[in-house]
C-alpha cells in the first residue's frame, strides 16, 4: 500500500512539474514596450451601488495621458448615490458618457445586460473594460492596453491586482490567488491557448464583440462577463497579453474571509461552462496539487521512503518558488512569495470548500 502512495505521490509530483514548467512561458516573457497607435479608445465602467469608488478612482481613469478616449459609466440600476455621481463627473467632463440601466424582468441583476447597453453606447471601436473600484496604476495605462491592438489583435488581456495591506493575511491569500490566477491565464494565452481573462482589466474590439454575438451563449450565468467571452472567442492569433506594470489595475478588495468564500464561488460557478480541454487542464491543475500535499502528508507521517519523498517535496516547491518569484515581479506582487506554501496549501483547501459549497447550492448575482 505505501508503494503504490509513492508512485502516486511521484506521478503527481511530475504533472505539478510540468505544468510549473510551462508557467515560464509567462515567467520569463518581457512586456513590450507601447507603440503610439493612438486608437480611439472607449473605457467602459460598470457600477452597481459604487458611489464613493466612483469618486476616488474614476477620476485617475480620466487623467490618463492618451488623446483620443471616452468613458462610458453604467449604472447597473444603483440605490445608492451612484448616478448622481456619474453626472456630477458627465457635468464637468464631456468624456464622460452615461448610461442609466433600469432592472428588466427578462435581465434581472444581469451585469451583462447593463455591459451590452455600454458596449452599444460606445462611439469607438476598441474597448477597454474595469471596474468601478479600479484605479489604474499609472496615467499609461491606456496606451499600454491599446497598444495590444497591434497586429489586428482583438483580445488584450491585462492584469487586475487588489490594493495591498501588509497587516493583513487574508490580502495576501487574495493577492496570491490573484497571482496565481494571471500567472496561469498569462502562460496559457502565451502558449497559445488564451482560455480567461478578468474584467477588472480588459480589452477587446466592439467587432470581437458582435462577431461572438456577444454574451448571448452565457446570457443566462450569473458570471463570465470575462472569462467566458475570452473562453470562448480568444484563441492564439487574436489575444495579446500586457503585463507591464503600468498596464495593470489595482481594486479594493474584501476585507473578511466569508465575503471572499462568497466571491469565488460565484468566479468558480463559471468554470463549468469553459471548453472541455480547458477544464481538463484547470481540473488536472488542481487534482494533482491537492493529491500532492496529501500524499506528502501520509508518507511523511508513516516515513516510507521519507528522504525521497521529502527531497521530491524540496525540488518541486522550489521550481514554485522560481515561477512565483519571476511572476510576481513583474506583477508587483513580490512581498505574497515568501508564504506561498502556507498560502497554496490554505487556496487548495479552501477551493476545495467551494466546489462542494456550489454543488449543493448556488451562489448568488453580482452584488
Amino acid at each position: 500500500m505505501a508503494t503504490l502512495l509513492l508512485g502516486f505521490f511521484l506521478l503527481f509530483s511530475l504533472i505539478i512539474l510540468a505544468y510549473y514548467l510551462a508557467f515560464f512561458a509567462f515567467a520569463n516573457n518581457t512586456p513590450k514596450k507601447p507603440g503610439k497607435l493612438n486608437l480611439p479608445v472607449s473605457v467602459i465602467v460598470c457600477a452597481k451601488n459604487e458611489a464613493e469608488n466612483l469618486r476616488n478612482f474614476l477620476p485617475p481613469i480620466l487623467d490618463q495621458d492618451y488623446p483620443d478616449f471616452e468613458v462610458i459609466v453604467i449604472n447597473d440600476a444603483s440605490h445608492d448615490e451612484t448616478l448622481e455621481v456619474i453626472e456630477n463627473f458627465q457635468a464637468l467632463d464631456g468624456r464622460v458618457k452615461l448610461v442609466d440601466v433600469q432592472n428588466n424582468e427578462a435581465f434581472w441583476a444581469n451585469k451583462k445586460y447593463a455591459l451590452t447597453l455600454g458596449i452599444k453606447k460606445a462611439k469607438n471601436p476598441y474597448l477597454i473594460f474595469t471596474d468601478a473600484d479600479c484605479a489604474p496604476q499609472s496615467g499609461n495605462w491606456i496606451t499600454h492596453m491599446a497598444a495590444g491592438f497591434v497586429e489586428e489583435k482583438s483580445i488584450v488581456l491585462g492584469y487586475g491586482g487588489y490594493f495591498k495591506n501588509s497587516k493583513s493575511l487574508l490580502n495576501k491569500l487574495i493577492r496570491f490567488e490573484t497571482l496565481l490566477t494571471a500567472i496561469q491565464y498569462f502562460s496559457y494565452a502565451k502558449l497559445g491557448n488564451p482560455y480567461m481573462g478578468v474584467g477588472r482589466n480588459l480589452a477587446y474590439t466592439s467587432r470581437q464583440f458582435y462577431d461572438q454575438k456577444g454574451f448571448a451563449n452565457h446570457l443566462h450565468l450569473r458570471s463570465g462577463d470575462d472569462d467566458l467571452f475570452v473562453n470562448e472567442g480568444g484563441n492564439e492569433e487574436n489575444t495579446f497579453i500586457c503585463h507591464h506594470p503600468e498596464a495593470s489595475t489595482r481594486s479594493v478588495p474584501t476585507t473578511d474571509l466569508k465575503s471572499w468564500f462568497k466571491q469565488k464561488r460565484r468566479h468558480a460557478s463559471v468554470a463549468g461552462f469553459y471548453k472541455t480541454k480547458d477544464k481538463v487542464l484547470l481540473g488536472l491543475f488542481y487534482a494533482s496539487r491537492f493529491f500532492f500535499w496529501i500524499l506528502l502528508a501520509a508518507l511523511l507521517i508513516i516515513q516510507f521512503q521519507w528522504q525521497l519523498v521529502l527531497g521530491v517535496a524540496v525540488f518541486i516547491l522550489l521550481v514554485q518558488a522560481v515561477v512565483y518569484a519571476k511572476s510576481a515581479k513583474k506583477l508587483e506582487e513580490t512581498d505574497v512569495v515568501w508564504l506561498f506554501p502556507f498560502l497554496e496549501v490554505f487556496l487548495i483547501f479552501t477551493q476545495f470548500g467551494i466546489f462542494i459549497a456550489n454543488s449543493v447550492s448556488k451562489p448568488t448575482h453580482w452584488k
